[in-house]
C-alpha cells in the first residue's frame, strides 16, 4: 500500500502487509483483507500509523479489485471513491474505471502522476516479496535443532559448505567447527 498526498508520494506511509487470512492465490480476497485492515486501524487507532481514512483508493486492476475494495469499505459503512486501472495491450493505464465500469480517460499529467504511483507500488511490492523470499531460502534444516542459531549455523555452513555436507559430517568433524558441542553434533545427526 502507498500513500500520495497533494500529488507526492509519501514513502514513509508506504505499508506492506502479510496475508493472515487468504490461503491460496485470490488476489480479490487478499486485496478485502489489506484494506480491511487498514480501514479497521485507522478506526481503531486515528492518532497512528495509518491516520486518517483515505479520500479515494485507486486499485492497481479493474472490477474485481473494485468490488474487493468496495467490500472492505461496506464493513464500516464508509463513503470512499474506489478506481481500477484499465490497461492497454501493453499493460500500461490508460484509464481509470469506477464500480459501474464507467471508463474515465485522464490527461497526460494525472496518467504521469498514476504510472509514478503504480511504480512505487510495484517497487515496494518487490522489495517485499525478495525480502520474504530470500528469508526463506536461509532457512534450512539446522534451523530446527535446539542450541543451533545464525552464528552456529554460518560456521557449519563455512566449514561444509552445505546441509548434505553437514548431515554426512561424523561428531568428531561435526564438534571441529567452533561452537559445536559433542551434543549440538548429536542432535545434527539425528537429521
Amino acid at each position: 500500500m502507498c500513500v500520495m498526498i497533494d500529488g507526492v508520494i509519501k514513502k514513509n506511509l508506504s505499508r506492506r502487509f502479510k496475508i493472515k487470512g487468504v490461503f491460496g492465490q485470490d488476489d480479490p480476497k487478499c486485496t478485502e483483507e489489506v484494506v480491511t485492515r487498514r480501514l479497521k486501524h485507522s478506526i481503531e487507532n486515528p492518532k497512528g500509523g495509518f491516520g486518517e481514512f483515505p479520500d479515494v483508493i485507486f486499485a492497481d486492476g479493474g472490477i474485481t479489485q473494485i468490488r474487493a475494495i468496495k467490500t472492505a469499505i461496506k464493513k464500516y459503512n464508509l463513503n470512499i471513491p474506489v478506481f481500477g486501472m484499465v490497461k492497454n495491450d501493453k499493460h500500461q493505464t490508460r484509464a481509470l474505471i469506477n464500480e459501474n465500469r464507467d471508463e474515465f480517460e485522464i490527461s497526460e499529467s494525472l496518467m504521469n502522476l498514476i504510472t509514478k504511483f503504480q511504480d512505487t507500488v510495484h517497487d515496494t511490492a518487490i522489495t517485499y516479496h525478495r525480502k520474504l523470499r530470500d528469508k526463506q531460502m536461509k532457512k534450512s534444516e539446522l534451523d530446527e535443532i535446539n542450541g543451533i542459531g545464525e552464528v552456529k549455523k554460518k560456521e557449519l555452513l563455512k566449514h561444509f559448505g552445505s546441509v548434505k555436507k553437514i548431515k554426512e559430517a561424523t561428531v568428531e568433524e561435526l564438534t571441529s567447527v567452533k561452537g559445536i558441542t559433542n551434543e549440538i553434533a548429536k542432535r545434527i545427526k539425528e537429521l
